[in-house]
């Protein structure tokens, strides 16, 4: 017997036409990327969300089509993704930090129609048109003023391009399985792979995510998505803040620490969400300049392991509760979130701390488990190191437009490639990637916790480590690390204060100073580049 309730499709146009129904007055900031800090509100851009579905009907895309955004987050990047979907149509979010070749490589295996683009990156885009036969025309988020002079193929000012539409249109039906979003993930080797997000999945991770143990949404809220919309949905803030009423307030292409510390406190921001680099800018700045936060409750840290000096120093010094949150774009992306359950709701000081650094619980909607290299399910005890693997109606079951044979286990559970520890209250904690994990004599090291104990050091602005062959252990962590500005890092100063904090036999065997450290698309330590850099080094241990 089935039940007798409406089959209403979880569409995306759903959520904005909540958003303008309920909280149509409440704004969206954004700072343009002309310059000015521009206003709107939801009911406008449901409006110009329509105008932009109309707009794209008539250039012929259709329901399936790819329509590539490489933009910053800001109001016109947001009412596009709502006009694409709108239509079944498709946005493919195009990282612009991505290496020339690949965003080639990825717009062409997308085969996108039509890019939607900032003024910033359209001499990125006209360096690698020739190569980009699918696409039939440029949309460039500005008006006619400050449109450039560009051969890009039918470029047209995206304020022009919409005033031919007058909004009288009704967005198209369809099933809420339909794909919604495509974003490449470069956490893989070989060329990036497609994540197809659907209608159902991107709506289902905006409700369940926004409990009030995760990214806990309200129409009271003022949120600062500084996580990029072209980084896997922007963890969800695209949909869940129009679904909740929050007020957005946009960076665009500003995310240094002055810029975000004075949009936060023009525009009064409660919650703020980015990746551990785009937080230490602004720690740093807040440091050096005596300056707080006056609005800010809450900040969601996530993308890579948050150190626990910087949770230490928002929380204690600033007054400000720490959310880590893990995930990753299969996941749509985010897959779990440290908020204090009530039976620890006792813990304090250093032991709150501890527990803030950990990834946090699986929120409803996620299943977790932990494995050895056999498949065999490992203990809950905070202990044991097992691969993490994942299940939920927003983790991907396969790539786009490969071979996905094996991607799931027997149980249905996708491999994350992380390696991880749960303990007995369910709190997941990353010691490492796979391809990172430093095995040394049989056992595991975690390059993870060496590196956020490292940062702790009052010298260290950066860390990172990585294995380096040894003739009798296999191999042994390499401390690599950038010093804050006007400091020298001493070695055994480091070692020594890392002493007593860690297993003896986890000490590194070296640190070695740079000036910088690399970093992926996504601003995560780039390992294979810093594996390359000294692949031909030689531990004085060895």
């Amino acid at each position: 017997m089935l039940g007798l309730m409406q089959d209403w499709p979880l569409l995306i146009h759903r959520v904005i036409d909540h958003a303008a129904s309920q909280f149509g007055p409440r704004e969206v900031v954004s700072r343009s990327i002309e310059g000015p800090i521009h206003r709107t509100d939801y009911a406008r851009v449901r409006e110009r969300s329509l105008r932009v579905a109309q707009r794209l009907a008539r250039d012929g895309v259709v329901n399936g089509d790819r329509v590539a955004t490489l933009a910053w987050n800001t109001w016109r990047h947001l009412e596009s993704w709502y006009g694409i979907t709108g239509i079944g149509a498709i946005y493919h979010t195009v990282n612009p930090r991505l290496f020339p070749e690949q965003i080639v490589w990825i717009m062409n295996h997308a085969e996108d129609r039509v890019v939607m683009t900032d003024l910033t990156f359209v001499p990125l885009l006209e360096a690698l048109a020739d190569r980009l036969p699918k696409v039939e025309r440029y949309i460039v988020f500005t008006d006619g003023a400050h449109m450039p002079a560009t051969k890009l193929r039918n470029a047209v000012a995206y304020e022009d391009w919409l005033a031919e539409a007058d909004g009288d249109f009704r967005w198209t039906s369809f099933d809420e399985k339909t794909a919604a979003g495509l974003c490449y993930t470069s956490g893989t080797t070989g060329n990036p792979k497609g994540v197809l997000y659907s209608h159902r999945s991107n709506v289902l991770h905006s409700m369940s995510l926004s409990n009030a143990d995760a990214f806990g949404l309200s129409s009271r809220a003022s949120i600062l998505p500084v996580v990029p919309l072209f980084h896997a949905n922007s963890w969800s803030l695209a949909f869940s803040c129009p679904m909740y009423g929050a007020k957005m307030v946009m960076p665009g292409m500003r995310l240094d620490g002055a810029s975000l510390f004075e949009l936060m406190e023009a525009e009064k921001v409660t919650m703020a969400a980015g990746v551990p680099t785009v937080w230490l800018m602004l720690l740093q700045y807040m440091q050096k300049e005596g300056k707080r936060l006056s609005t800010v409750e809450r900040m969601l840290i996530g993308g890579s392991a948050c150190p626990r000096a910087m949770i230490e120093a928002f929380e204690r010094d600033y007054g400000i509760d720490v959310v880590h949150a893990w995930g990753m774009t299969e996941m749509s992306p985010v897959g779990s979130c440290g908020a204090v359950k009530a039976q620890l709701a006792d813990v304090a000081g250093d032991a709150l701390i501890d527990l803030k650094a950990k990834q946090g619980f699986a929120f409803f909607g996620v299943e977790m488990k932990i494995t050895d290299d056999a498949g065999k399910s490992l203990p809950w005890d905070g202990k044991t190191f097992g691969r993490l693997k994942v299940a939920g109606f927003a983790v991907t079951k396969g790539y786009y437009g490969v071979d996905n044979a094996g991607l799931l286990d027997d149980e249905g559970f996708f491999d994350t490639g992380d390696v991880a520890t749960i303990d007995a209250n369910g709190y997941m904690q990353i010691t490492d990637r796979s391809k990172d994990v430093i095995k040394s004599g049989g056992e595991w090291i975690s390059s993870i916790d060496l590196e956020n104990l490292a940062v702790g050091h009052p010298d260290v602005a950066e860390a990172a480590v990585i294995g380096v062959a040894h003739p009798r252990w296999d191999e042994r962590p390499l401390l690599v690390v950038v010093p804050k500005e006007g400091r020298v890092i001493q070695r055994d100063d480091v070692l020594k204060f890392m002493e007593g904090k860690i297993a003896k036999w986890w000490m590194p065997d070296d640190v070695q100073a740079v000036a910088e450290i690399p970093h992926t698309a996504t601003g995560k330590i780039n390992k294979l580049k810093l594996r390359e850099t000294f692949s031909s080094y030689k531990l004085p241990t060895a």
